[in-house]
């Protein structure tokens, strides 16, 4: 990558690329999505229109879509917020993210930390009232979480979540980031005192 990710929405016209990243072995094993034209339409044609509160982006290096990365309040959904609560607490207005490194010559580079750091920024300016991202990961994916690692978040908790793919356990862990995160590593106070 020549610098920090550019982000741009999903398009419908992206579903076929991103039908080929789900089937790609390696995003396959932790995302355990259908790859169907109908099942990338029904899980992401809501977010393009709109309807869905998660938002949607594709990161794009030199031109070229590289990854996929989206964002959502905790709270949307109150099933997720009430299975996530048992492991830590979420704080009011806390958002979270998923992301996949889609073309494979771009993995192993450090890409996906480099991706991650730059859409929380993206998400501190889109976002100004929120202050948190939290994001489980399961535990056996640690490419995942050194990733999180790597961009800045801590882990804070451990515990069973439901998992994407049901071979996989429920341990998880679960990361975190606050607005007050400063690129040197240590917490700065946001307004407030808090």
């Amino acid at each position: 990558m020549t610098g920090p990710a550019a982000f741009r929405p999903l398009r419908r016209d992206d579903f076929l690329l991103l039908a080929t990243w789900l089937a790609e072995p390696l995003v396959a094993r932790w995302w355990n999505h259908e790859t169907s034209m109908q099942a990338v339409e029904r899980d992401f044609g809501a977010s393009i229109d709109g309807r869905d509160a998660a938002e949607v982006f594709l990161a794009v290096d030199s031109g070229r879509p590289f990854g996929l990365i989206q964002r959502y309040a905790i709270a949307s959904s109150a099933e997720y917020l009430a299975e996530l609560s048992t492991v830590c607490d979420v704080p009011p207005g806390a958002l979270s993210i998923d992301y996949l490194i889609g073309e494979p010559d771009f993995r192993g580079r450090g890409l996906a930390a480099a991706m991650i750091a730059a859409f929380v920024d993206h998400t501190w300016r889109a976002c100004p009232a929120a202050a948190d991202i939290l994001v489980p990961v399961a535990l056996g994916n640690r490419a995942s979480w050194r990733s999180l690692e790597r961009s800045g978040f801590t882990r804070i908790a451990e515990g069973e979540l439901t998992p994407d793919n049901p071979i996989d356990p429920r341990d998880h862990v679960v990361y975190h980031r606050g607005r007050g995160w400063t690129r040197a590593g240590s917490p700065t106070r946001r307004c407030g005192g808090t």
